[in-house]
């Protein structure tokens, strides 16, 4: 199965790449627009807003400060300078020029101060841009007529974009290329999560062969794991098919040995002891038919009336001699297939009939779960095969008599019914002996429950 042949072209070609080459130009790409965005971020950053009243106030106190430190002698000036800083214009002096490169870009703030004050232009104005902890701000200085510096800085004179807006800006971009670069990956992976939720069902009805998208790899190990589901799916099928098979051919001469055992001049205990066979061999079979069966259902679940279903069950196993008491709801509503947990809960009641003669059966919902609880006490089961006793045709020796009848199915049988259904079996020994085996189901009812 192939996907996207009316795909455009680059998307082909891009579906085309192996899943490294893919991410390495998801990266790149990334890389390129980040930059390019934050290139151009930078070049528009340089460009200066020039606050007029700032730079007339700042151009006008420059010349003044002149003036008044070329009038004085040079071990005052520095003092003098400290006099006539502000708040808005910081003023320094030093004996000699200092080597201070002029930012570039620059001849407009600087044009813009000098048409302030025409005085400014014959001082050998230089100017640059400091960052400064709430904004942009400018430092300068001129010529005294002696040769030495007069140094000016002002922090309101630009509005520079050295500041939290401009690392905002900055980021933006990134972020944005991040979000795309995200989505490209997740695009990208998003065949290989399917397969893996896929994966998750191998073995049940859920299981669907999945389209063959993404890049070359992903593509090549969809199809890969299509074929290998198809091959499971028809063993499992050939396997069910051939086991019902036999146990259909089986029931036929058992039947016919039946009839002669019945009809053979034989004494009592003889026919006894061969009816007694021949019955087991029986339900051995159905037992086999009942677990290869078991969990295969077919239509949708439907509502039915689990509480309901519990008590018919536990009224019919006390009938049949087992001492059981039923502590639940009188009504509560489940969507499951009827046949199959019918099945699990008579399994649970005889398991209890056999080893025990005695059962507590609860049913109760919590938490958007249905909790079956079938609790007995007998022998139990030792703690270490509590997980061995889920498999098929595992028989303990230590909860059963070897003469007792049974292929070891009973809790094989319930655990693939319930799985089937969503849920799961739960199996612990009891305080003081016993057993409890608890089947939780989820609660999927269209109706309200009544307790």
């Amino acid at each position: 199965m192939t996907s996207g042949e009316g795909a455009p072209r680059w998307r082909r070609e891009w579906r085309g790449l192996s899943l490294t080459a893919s991410l390495l130009a998801i990266t790149l790409l990334i890389l390129i627009a980040d930059f390019a965005a934050n290139s151009l971020m930078f070049e528009r950053a340089r460009t200066f807003v020039v606050n007029s009243e700032e730079v007339a106030h700042a151009a006008e106190h420059l010349v003044v400060a002149r003036r008044v430190l070329a009038a004085e002698v040079p071990e005052r000036r520095p003092a003098v300078a400290r006099q006539l800083s502000t708040n808005r214009v910081r003023i320094s002096w030093h004996p000699r020029r200092r080597a201070v490169d002029s930012l570039a870009g620059l001849p407009s703030l600087r044009d813009e101060i000098v048409r302030a004050q025409r005085e400014l232009a014959t001082m050998d104005l230089r100017l640059v841009l400091v960052p400064l902890s709430r904004g942009g701000g400018m430092a300068g200085s001129v010529l005294l007529p002696d040769g030495s510096e007069l140094e000016f800085r002002s922090r309101r004179m630009v509005s520079w974009s050295l500041n939290w807006d401009l690392l905002l800006r900055f980021s933006l971009p990134s972020l944005i290329f991040f979000a795309v670069a995200w989505w490209l990956v997740r695009t990208s992976i998003a065949p290989l999560q399917r397969l893996v939720a896929a994966m998750r069902q191998v073995g049940t009805d859920d299981m669907v062969l999945l389209p063959e998208a993404g890049q070359s790899e992903v593509r090549q190990l969809i199809g890969a794991f299509n074929r290998m589901h198809e091959r499971i799916r028809q063993l499992l099928a050939n396997r069910t098919q051939t086991l019902l098979a036999v146990g259909h051919d089986l029931r036929t001469p058992l039947a016919r040995l039946q009839l002669r055992v019945d009809g053979a001049n034989l004494d009592e205990q003889t026919r006894e002891e061969m009816g007694e066979d021949i019955a087991e061999m029986s339900e051995l079979l159905a037992s086999l038919q009942a677990f290869v069966e078991s969990g295969q259902e077919s239509g949708p679940a439907r509502a039915i009336d689990l509480a309901a279903m519990v008590r018919s069950q536990v009224d019919g196993a006390i009938d049949g001699g087992l001492d059981a008491v039923y502590i639940g709801p009188d009504s509560l509503e489940v969507l499951a297939h009827p046949a199959g947990l019918r099945r699990a809960i008579a399994n649970l009641l005889q398991n209890a009939h056999r080893y025990a003669g005695s059962a507590e059966v609860s049913l109760r919902a919590s938490g958007g779960w249905v909790e079956l609880t079938v609790a007995d006490r007998g022998p139990g089961i030792p703690t270490e095969r509590l997980d061995d006793v889920r498999q098929p045709f595992t028989r303990l020796d230590t909860a059963r008599g070897r003469n007792t009848r049974g292929m070891g199915l009973g809790l094989a049988i319930v655990d693939r019914v319930i799985q089937a259904e969503g849920g799961r079996l739960d199996l612990a020994n009891r305080a003081g002996g016993g057993l409890a085996a608890t089947l939780w189901l989820p609660q999927r009812a269209s109706d309200s429950n009544n307790s």
